[in-house]
């Protein structure tokens, strides 16, 4: 059987006798792997493609794009990924939302938290070390710490304006919480009314 192409699509040629059923199969199983495939969402790639050698390619109903990197393991790299809906950030006990509900949002192995945490009895945030204000689902728990400035009030005695939130790794334990647990400081020690929890940071 001789090849043609990149692809070394297999083609009767010469003296080869065609074999019409087995020829256009086996035609049809080398081009399969070229061919971009459609599913609806990730998790039906996933089911359909898992086995699937590298460098299939496949799309979804949203515009998703991902391309197969390994024939042995479900290994993809997004070429692009249509953005996930925000979703809510759970608060940790004894936290309610502020002016703007606290939400999160994952594309890829970027994540982006937005929004406002107060307590729920209204007083000052405060502690002397940390204060946990949230946790961010498990597919968002980063491998690296992940940590920001924070927004925080400036009406009344703390003014500073800003303190420090953290996201804290896979691996991590404080005596405020493990991983995945949004830590917030406060700057100067005086705390806050509310403080901000917007902050981007990468998973991997």
């Amino acid at each position: 059987m001789a090849t043609i192409g990149r692809a070394n699509l297999p083609v009767p040629a010469g003296g080869n006798s065609p074999t019409v059923p087995a020829d256009i199969a086996a035609l049809a199983e080398a081009v399969d792997p070229h061919l971009r495939h459609t599913v609806t969402n990730k998790a039906q790639r996933d089911t359909l493609f898992a086995d699937a050698p590298a460098h299939t390619l496949v799309t979804a109903d949203d515009g998703s794009m991902w391309l197969k990197v390994s024939s042995t393991s479900n290994t993809w790299v997004s070429i692009y990924e249509a953005p996930e809906a925000w979703r809510p950030l759970p608060l940790a006990s004894g936290f309610t939302a502020g002016e703007q509900a606290p939400e999160i949002r994952r594309i890829g192995t970027h994540v982006w938290m937005r929004g406002r945490v107060q307590r729920v009895d209204g007083a000052v945030i405060f502690n002397l070390s940390a204060t946990k204000i949230a946790q961010v689902p498990a597919d968002c728990v980063p491998l690296a710490l992940a940590s920001g400035a924070a927004g925080q009030s400036v009406v009344g005695d703390p003014v500073t304006g800003v303190g420090r939130i953290e996201v804290l790794a896979t691996g991590w334990e404080r005596p405020e919480g493990g991983a995945g647990s949004v830590l917030w400081y406060s700057q100067d020690g005086t705390g806050s009314t509310w403080v901000g929890c917007d902050l981007e940071y990468w998973i991997d």
